[in-house]
């Protein structure tokens, strides 16, 4: 969404290459035991917190590839490490077709790169994923590719959520199916936004944005890139949730569908509201 020069709102169209993926959390259920209903309210923490609470991600994702016969698996990439709660998506530039170039080879290999870092730090660090480290490993070893990308990154880590943010991909977090909170774009100027690449002007994972998000079992995340943030508005995906969810229960991959068909059907209209 786009707040233009006279103060209008504007709904841009954005290409359909949409990399989209829900997440569930959930308690580790003791047998006999009640799933846990109580409601906290959403806060932000400061890096220092600690719980002892230990919540899962139940992830899934769906991907619309733009229609292209020269790019068939379209420009964008995405993985999901269900073993250490963490997840990630890419958004290759669409700029550098313009060059001949094919972003989405730098952003499935920044996604590639990306796993093998999750599982490195999984090994080495008693299990705790830092998505800016990941971020970095997998800048450093996505060398001699041309193209850029955007990222975020996301882990869990116990009850609080962290994740690291370069460009205009992102999430949005949702309790009781309401929007509470949306992950910050960067953007160099309009259509420009950060980009990780192997350019001299290429943006770095030290200008990642992210805080700490602390959730509760039931909360929702939804997670992509820009084909879906820019033609979905928070109160559209409320809406799928109230209609698709039964009594907290949630399908991520069923959502990601819907929720992606829903971001490619708005893709094709311009809304705009009369402006001051």
């Amino acid at each position: 969404m786009v707040m233009n020069y006279n103060g209008s709102i504007k709904r841009t169209r954005a290409e359909p290459d949409q990399e989209q993926e829900a997440v569930i959390f959930k308690k580790p259920r003791v047998e006999g035991s009640k799933p846990e209903r109580s409601v906290m309210p959403y806060q932000e923490l400061s890096p220092n917190y600690e719980s002892e609470t230990r919540l899962k991600m139940v992830s899934g994702s769906f991907y619309l590839p733009k229609e292209n016969e020269l790019q068939p698996q379209g420009e964008d990439a995405h993985f999901i490490c269900a073993e250490e709660n963490t997840i990630g998506v890419a958004d290759g530039v669409g700029g550098w077709a313009n060059k001949g170039i094919d972003s989405g080879l730098y952003a499935r290999e920044l996604m590639m790169n990306s796993v093998m870092a999750v599982h490195n730090q999984h090994m080495t660090s008693s299990g705790v994923i830092n998505p800016r480290k990941v971020l970095e490993e997998a800048f450093s070893n996505t060398k001699n590719i041309q193209g850029s990308s955007t990222a975020c990154i996301v882990t869990l880590n116990k009850d609080v959520l962290h994740y690291a943010n370069v460009g205009d991909s992102g999430f949005m977090l949702f309790r009781n199916n309401k929007c509470l909170f949306r992950s910050s774009a960067q953007q160099h100027r309009f259509n420009c936004p950060f980009q990780l690449g192997n350019a001299p002007r290429s943006d770095h994972p030290s200008s990642a944005t992210g805080v700490p998000v602390r959730v509760i079992p039931g909360d929702v995340i939804v997670l992509g890139t820009d084909g879906l943030l820019d033609n979905m508005f928070g109160r559209e995906i409320e809406q799928v949730l109230e209609d698709k969810t039964d009594e907290g229960d949630v399908d991520p991959e069923m959502l990601a569908g819907i929720i992606a068909e829903l971001a490619l059907y708005n893709s094709f209209f311009f809304l705009v509201t009369i402006g001051a």
